[in-house]
């Protein structure tokens, strides 16, 4: 199952967050929002079917996030969990802790908004258009 995001960067991306990444249908953020790489998303947990909700929502459900903007290209995997809710109607977070909440779409991520590509991360503080794809 897929579902696709669009989002764009933003001047104040620095992806300097060591243990998550985030995107949100927030149009702003500030200097210190270090793990928001997206911002004005056009969907949100909210509009997942509960199809989708049901598979992300079992600890053994492998999730990958791809992440592409013009020039650059990233792909994150982890899991799902039990107690994930995918309740937040502004925020999506994958984080590399087991660390679960409203806004969180997987846990154990081997990659946070400091590992993500190089490339990706300038056309993001360039304010470029980002598509975020989630397979589960």
């Amino acid at each position: 199952m897929i579902f696709k995001i669009k989002t764009k960067g933003h001047k104040n991306v620095s992806s300097h967050h060591k243990s998550t990444f985030e995107i949100t249908k927030d149009p702003e953020i500030g200097p210190t929002a270090d793990c928001i790489i997206g911002v004005n998303m056009d969907n949100s947990m909210n509009d997942f079917s509960d199809d989708f909700k049901s598979k992300i929502a079992n600890k053994n459900t492998k999730i990958t996030v791809i992440l592409s903007t013009e020039n650059g290209y990233d792909e994150i995997t982890g899991f799902g969990h039990e107690n994930l809710t995918l309740s937040h109607p502004t925020d999506i977070v994958c984080r590399k802790s087991d660390y679960t909440c409203p806004r969180t779409l997987m846990i154990n991520a081997n990659k946070a908004a400091c590992d993500l590509d190089e490339k990706l991360v300038d056309d993001l503080k360039n304010e470029k258009v980002m598509e975020v794809i989630i397979k589960v």
